[in-house]
């Protein structure tokens, strides 16, 4: 199924000057990868939480239930093979404009709470995953106030 998404998303865009850009699948992958840190920080890797990711990425991506099922699987397989997250931030914030990466840390946010409460390893990474993508104190907090709203889709 992880050959079926890397057929799907793994076509390279080019950026205005004509240079390669990472695949799309690879950025996607990375956005993964940080949802899923987020909902296992805890400790716990919840059905809710599990769900919530999925819709995002059906959402964002205008992806199938298929695809997104795989996408979260190729997204555990490189987070356990990652040091860090550095790697996933970097590749993030080399193809995302400030509002995605705004879009992004909201998610997070809306993970973090997926479950009805905030642990502090939650409010740790997510602190950390900010400051990582480049995003002010004011930006991490108005996305925080941001995904607590109640809204149709989550």
């Amino acid at each position: 199924m992880i050959d079926i998404v890397k057929g799907f998303f793994g076509k390279n865009r080019k950026d205005a000057v004509g240079q390669e850009k990472e695949s799309t699948h690879d950025i996607r992958i990375a956005t993964c990868a940080l949802f899923l840190e987020m909902s296992q920080i805890d400790g716990e890797f919840s059905e809710s939480e599990r769900k919530h990711i999925i819709s995002t990425l059906k959402k964002d991506y205008h992806i199938s239930d298929e695809y997104a099922a795989a996408l979260l699987e190729a997204s555990r397989e490189e987070l356990e093979g990652s040091i860090d997250l550095w790697h996933f931030t970097n590749l993030i914030n080399q193809n995302y404009s400030m509002e995605e990466k705004l879009q992004i840390i909201e998610n997070v946010w809306r993970i973090a709470y997926a479950d009805g409460r905030l642990d502090k390893h939650e409010d740790y990474l997510v602190h950390k995953l900010a400051k990582l993508l480049r995003l002010s104190h004011k930006q991490l907090i108005e996305a925080k106030l941001k995904a607590k709203q109640p809204t149709a889709d989550h």
